[in-house]
């Protein structure tokens, strides 16, 4: 009878410690992996790291286009830019120019 009462009395501390370790287990497993854990926290910061990128190459093309567009208005139009657009679209030049056509794979 004493041996039953013990291994029941040991048996309550064994349960309350095996009860803490699965919970802390529990918790460190989501803590690395769950969805707002470690994994999910490097994973957004590389999506971040991705649109600032993308959205810094965006606006430099945004700028550019801005530019070109700015010197095509006719009250600061560019000489050159319109004379290269003239040759470009109807492919002309002058007398004294040498024209070198280069195929699309070349550029």
């Amino acid at each position: 009878m004493t041996a039953v009462l013990e291994i029941r009395r040991r048996g309550r501390q064994v349960a309350g410690a095996l009860l803490g370790c699965l919970l802390v287990a529990y918790f460190l497993f989501h803590t690395i992996q769950g969805e707002r854990g470690l994994f999910a926290w490097v994973q957004l910061n590389q999506q971040i790291s991705q649109a600032e990128t993308e959205n810094t190459r965006i606006l430099n093309d945004r700028l550019a286009w801005e530019n070109r567009i700015r010197l095509l208005r006719t009250e600061g139009l560019d000489a050159d830019l319109l004379d290269e657009r003239v040759r470009l679209v109807a492919g002309l030049g002058s007398r004294d120019e040498f024209v070198i056509y280069l195929s699309e794979n070349a550029r």
